[in-house]
């Protein structure tokens, strides 16, 4: 799998892991990631360690996640982003709305 979900102990927080290409062609596997988790965790970690690439689409699926999670309110980080996918990160300026760890 390239989407990788993992709970915390308390159920508080979701990691959603991405490897390889960030692209539509993962949309409905990142999208089921968060979807089905009862309670919805009160934080969320997009861990990019592994994330080679990132498209517009990917972009959009995170906004997404942010709607899901709770629009303005949501706690997201995203995190160990390469040099590659933080300047994408950078110059759509998705450090102003997403916490960049």
């Amino acid at each position: 799998m390239s989407v990788v979900t993992e709970v915390s102990s308390g159920g508080k927080k979701l990691t959603i892991s991405v490897k390889g290409r960030f692209d539509f062609a993962k949309h409905q596997e990142f999208r089921q990631s968060y979807e089905g988790v009862k309670p919805k965790p009160e934080s969320f970690e997009v861990n990019l360690k592994d994330a080679t690439y990132l498209d517009s689409s990917a972009l959009g699926m995170l906004l997404l996640l942010r709607d899901h999670a709770g629009g303005e309110k949501a706690e997201i980080t995203l995190t160990h982003a390469n040099a590659d996918v933080r300047k994408i990160l950078a110059i759509s300026n998705f450090e102003q709305i997403f916490d960049v760890a």
